[in-house]
């Protein structure tokens, strides 16, 4: 019996045009094996030829129809024998008959077939969930991954949630580093993407699909209960939690995202991947020219409100531009809306703060009346955008009065000289001796 890894290596060389004689000879088999191995469809496992003389001969049609139904239940198939079918032999018959069955069907799921996707087919996206060491304190956040099929280069970002503007966003800020989308995207079946399927057909969120169709890419999902389709994407969830998070700690989530980008940059991106033994970056240049190109394409704005956490600077990052709320509010939920080109700050309903929300990239926005008293930003906002604060000059709270005003008052209008030129005046008629003080 050829075990699976034989089986495929037998079909690879024979794609690399090596003779069948050199096949058998490389991996020790005959060449008639080679010959049936390369005349089958697939690879299929051993299994045993049920015995024709026993008493599940005439039942074994049913027993093979019927097992995977009850989930190889060899005593609800017994029993129904006995009810329905008329069958007189034992328990451990059936049993004995049902083993090999469930077996196969149990090696089918762990099996898992890798599908190969050509450079710019296909990209599958899904979310997952950490708890992330703040220095404040620990907080749990959803990181979106979306992982290129052919290349296994993966885009990061984290969320506070999952609702559809995050999602939405993550997809638009994936384009944006890769510089272009896949004609395919596979998804798991969250409510963001759809509601289920009816008459076979898949009922797409309806703001999801107007998503997809305004960048043109065909999305689909993956079989109910089958997650496992997208393990690409599900090996870069577990390589995040693995990778990036263990001896780390942020600041805010402005550090996280920094920290992020830096990782994929220089770890994720440059590693060598298990699968393709190759460096995701370097298989990357054969898919770039095949992406959809999203460069020109304005983005796709939702009107529902975006979620963010006030950083300890309060500023609170839409876009990866910044803008500040009140002080008051470090470390508190925001919501985010945008109208007509102004951002609308609201904490718990009330609105906190207005900005006209800025054209271009990494920029920064302060009111001064947000701060406690005076504008004041982190070092590393400062050395990352090369301002310094402005400086508040307090006018004297005294008034300042010449010396000459005191001496008019006392009767005296001459106007004095400078200091250095007074003359010495005597000290008759003062009497200088020291007071003295009761014991």
């Amino acid at each position: 019996m050829v075990q699976q890894e034989r089986w495929e290596d037998i079909r690879r060389l024979w794609t690399e045009r090596v003779p069948i004689a050199e096949i058998a000879r490389r991996l020790d088999l005959d060449r008639k094996t080679v010959r049936r191995c390369l005349r089958a469809r697939g690879w299929q496992p051993y299994r045993r030829a049920p015995r024709l003389d026993t008493v599940l001969t005439p039942h074994l049609a049913y027993l093979t129809a019927r097992a995977p139904q009850v989930a190889y239940s060899a005593q609800i198939l017994f029993q129904e024998l006995r009810l329905h079918r008329g069958y007189r032999g034992s328990y451990d018959t059936v049993k004995l008959f049902v083993r090999p069955l469930r077996a196969a069907a149990l090696h089918a799921e762990r099996t898992q077939r890798r599908f190969e996707t050509p450079p710019g087919q296909q990209s599958q996206i899904d979310w997952g969930t950490a708890t992330v060491p703040f220095r404040a304190r620990s907080r749990v956040v959803h990181v979106f991954v979306l992982t290129l099929g052919f290349s296994r280069r993966s885009f990061y970002r984290c969320y506070p949630n999952e609702t559809l503007p995050q999602f939405l966003d993550a997809h638009e800020q994936a384009f944006a580093y890769f510089g272009g989308h896949t004609r395919e995207h596979l998804y798991d079946r969250p409510r963001t993407v759809c509601q289920g399927t009816r008459d076979g057909h898949v009922l797409w969120n309806t703001s999801f699909r107007a998503f997809a169709d305004y960048w043109s890419f065909e999305p689909r999902v993956c079989q109910p209960y089958r997650a496992r389709t997208k393990g690409k994407v599900e090996s870069g969830v577990k390589y995040f939690k693995h990778n990036f998070l263990p001896g780390r700690v942020f600041t805010d989530d402005v550090h996280l995202e920094e920290s992020l980008l830096e990782w994929m940059t220089t770890v994720a991106d440059v590693r060598l991947h298990g699968t393709t033994h190759e460096r995701p970056i370097d298989r990357f240049v054969q898919e770039h020219p095949a992406l959809v190109r999203t460069g020109s394409q304005p983005s796709f704005r939702l009107e529902a409100p975006l979620h963010r956490i006030v950083a300890e600077d309060w500023l609170v990052s839409v876009d990866t531009n910044r803008y500040s709320v009140p002080f008051t509010l470090i470390g508190q939920p925001i919501e985010v809306s945008r109208r007509g080109g102004v951002l609308r700050f609201l904490h718990r309903g009330t609105l906190v703060s207005e900005h006209a929300e800025l054209p271009g990239r990494h920029q920064l926005r302060i009111l001064p009346e947000h701060g406690p008293g005076a504008v004041a930003r982190t070092t590393r906002s400062r050395r990352s955008t090369g301002l310094t604060p402005p400086v508040l000059r307090l006018e004297p709270a005294v008034e300042v009065r010449d010396l000459t005003s005191y001496e008019a008052l006392a009767g005296d209008t001459e106007i004095a000289a400078p200091a250095a030129e007074w003359p010495l005046r005597p000290t008759a008629g003062l009497d200088l001796a020291p007071l003295e003080v009761p014991a």
